[in-house]
């Protein structure tokens, strides 16, 4: 399959196609305190495909003001899992998360909203912004690895940002003045809807979304 390689669009036109035959769409909205809690009472219990939850992936078009209308709602989802430890390479808190895994997680799970699973490919996704633009749910990135785009976070506000740091931590908050993240830092996104992915790198996005919409008959 030939996929346009300037604009998320099309994949999430093609994946909200795919998903039609589901019989009910849902996000979770229900509210949340969102104070930091320990990581047993912030980790959901059931997997993002129990318990009738359906997760779509939005007209692009839409997807910034999605992101701006809720993005306190974002956030709040965001706080409940602090506390949930590290894990490389696992998507779900119920077993750990890791940087862009918890990136990944927020965003599917209160916007419906598929993100690819690496920091570098995650950089790749909506539009650059300056640090000065910077507004809660904005995606922040950082150098950790002496690679460019190696760790991701959310922004929530005030100069501070959420996110996974790395192996024998937990989802935490985060000052980006702070000396190690200030010298770190590499760049901002908001997503908006474009992307500057390759062709392979939107397959993979379509075959998850394949995948979402097996599991999600399969309830």
């Amino acid at each position: 399959m030939s996929l346009n390689k300037s604009l998320l669009s099309p994949i999430l036109g093609l994946a909200l196609g795919l998903l039609t035959s589901v019989s009910a769409f849902a996000v979770e909205t229900n509210a949340a305190d969102a104070a930091p809690v320990a990581a047993e009472a912030a980790v959901p219990k059931e997997s993002m495909f129990q318990a009738g939850r359906a997760y779509i992936v939005r007209v692009s078009d839409r997807f910034a003001d999605t992101v701006t209308g809720k993005s306190e709602e974002l956030i709040n989802r965001a706080m409940e899992v602090i506390g949930v430890r590290y894990r490389w390479d696992s998507e779900l808190p119920q077993s750990g998360l890791d940087g862009s895994s918890f990136v990944g997680y927020v965003f599917k799970d209160k916007l419906g909203f598929l993100l690819p699973r690496k920091s570098t490919q995650m950089s790749r996704v909506g539009k650059p912004i300056s640090r000065e633009e910077l507004q809660p749910g904005d995606l922040v990135f950082f150098n950790t690895m002496r690679l460019t785009f190696s760790h991701v976070g959310i922004y929530v506000g005030d100069n501070k940002f959420i996110h996974s740091p790395s192996k024998g931590t937990s989802v935490r908050v985060d000052d980006l003045g702070s000396l190690y993240w200030d010298k770190r830092f590499d760049g901002a996104r908001r997503l908006d809807g474009s992307d500057n992915l390759d062709d392979a790198e939107r397959q993979e996005l379509l075959n998850e979304v394949k995948n979402l919409k097996r599991k999600s008959r399969s309830l």
